[in-house]
């Protein structure tokens, strides 16, 4: 009798622990593609999460708490961005405690189409690239300062607005292929961080038209640089920072927290610029990123997430 008393507290004991380690994630969207942002939530704690791609590490983002309320739980989540050098394939995001890999989840990375393009440079223009300049190299040491630092505050979860209402023109697209030529003839290849916003017709200008933050947010960076122009920088969320290049003039104040549609300055065409536009980028965990892909969808979808992971969702695994 004793030996089934023990048996059986012993197999509720397992029973229990079991339930207890289960962990439970998701991840948004579940088949990205090159440039997406990629949202992960887990029911357990996490330092980072990285993104695997034949066997090597493509991207990489620091776990942060997203902590309950009101009668909504907390959970663990990460940010990262699928690069777009990325082919379409599968892939694995991996989970990481401390060094220690709590779980490894597959994920099919899709096809994904980019445009290319080629640029003209005038001599202006082929100057600020080409004429050593020591400021150039401080304002990109700053840059990269700002970019791979991960705070833990998280100003925005619902998706971006669009900084410009007076267009919607599109004159480049996120993760085009540019081929830029020089006066001399001499080319170079880049991909295009970001997109650019451009007039709502072709030959109408957007200059001076209004830009605003695409969601709230600190602002870490409002000033003139060399090749960007007129520059404003913004955290999100623990290593998104969404930017905004060659502005006429700022609004925007380092330091202050401004809300989503809060005026931050006016479409130009300062530093390295063809003309007035807005070019807008999305950063990730230094990775570029579509901005796009946030005003279609919440930063961090917190009823989605919830239900998925704590409300029997779909995807759980054991830990062991």
């Amino acid at each position: 009798m004793l030996k089934r008393v023990l048996i059986f507290l012993l197999t509720g004991f397992i029973l229990t622990a079991s339930i207890h380690a289960q962990v439970r994630y998701t991840v948004i969207p579940e088949s990205p593609r090159p440039g997406d942002p990629v949202t992960i939530a887990v029911n357990t704690p996490i330092t980072d999460a990285q993104l695997i791609v034949n066997g090597r590490q493509a991207a990489k983002a620091a776990g942060f708490t997203v902590p309950p309320e009101g009668t909504q739980p907390g959970f663990m989540a990460a940010i990262l961005a699928v690069p777009s050098t990325v082919e379409a394939e599968n892939a694995v995001i991996r989970l990481n405690n401390a060094g220690n890999i709590i779980q490894e989840i597959p994920v099919k990375i899709t096809q994904r189409t980019f445009r290319s393009e080629t640029l003209a440079l005038t001599a202006a223009m082929s100057n600020l690239v080409t004429t050593p300049d020591p400021q150039r190299t401080i304002e990109s040491e700053r840059l990269w300062e700002i970019l791979t630092t991960t705070g833990n505050q998280i100003y925005h979860e619902g998706p971006f607005v669009l900084p410009v209402t007076a267009s919607t023109r599109r004159t480049s697209q996120f993760g085009t292929r540019r081929v830029n030529v020089y006066p001399d003839g001499r080319r170079t290849t880049d991909i295009h961080a970001g997109v650019d916003i451009g007039g709502p017709v072709a030959g109408q200008s957007l200059q001076g038209a209004e830009v605003f933050a695409c969601g709230r947010g600190m602002v870490i960076l409002s000033r003139m640089r060399i090749l960007s122009g007129n520059s404003v920088i913004i955290e999100h969320a623990p290593g998104v920072y969404s930017i905004y290049y060659h502005l006429d003039s700022l609004v925007a104040r380092e330091g202050a927290i401004v809300e989503a549609g809060a005026l931050i300055g006016y479409v130009g065409s300062t530093g390295f610029s063809t003309g007035a536009h807005l070019h807008w980028e999305l950063r990730i965990s230094t990775e570029n990123a579509d901005p796009d892909a946030f005003v279609s969808r919440p930063l961090i979808d917190k009823a989605l997430i919830i239900s998925r992971i704590y409300n029997n969702g779909l995807q759980i695994n054991l830990l062991f």
